[in-house]
């Protein structure tokens, strides 16, 4: 599988577990676990919008659209289950991951 749909679908998966953890009892309760995991996740949905338009620039159409696609679907998948308290570790460690191969993508193309 490429590691730019990975990336894409880890980075949206994230993202969105963010975006929708805003009730006091689905973020981590230390404040610096927190910051951290606001930050990861903003960062998240940054890098994938960045790698949507790098796959269109840089590949062919229908891989970033794939991309989109997959992202769309896996949030769905993820949002049928509804808010989990284990939530924010999987955002981060999906974060991690789908940034650390979001840099190799870029390390590789230029």
């Amino acid at each position: 599988m490429d590691i730019y749909f990975v990336a894409l679908v880890a980075l949206a998966i994230a993202g969105m577990i963010e975006s929708r953890s805003s009730t006091p009892g689905l973020r981590p309760d230390y404040e610096p676990a927190d910051r951290a995991f606001r930050w990861l996740g903003r960062s998240s949905f940054i890098m994938w919008l960045v790698l949507l338009g790098f796959g269109f620039w840089q590949f062919a159409w229908w891989q970033p659209l794939a991309g989109l696609v997959g992202s769309l679907a896996a949030n769905a998948l993820v949002l049928q289950y509804g808010a989990r308290p284990y939530w924010p570790g999987v955002s981060m460690g999906l974060a991690l991951l789908g940034l650390g191969l979001a840099s190799k993508i870029f390390f590789d193309a230029f």
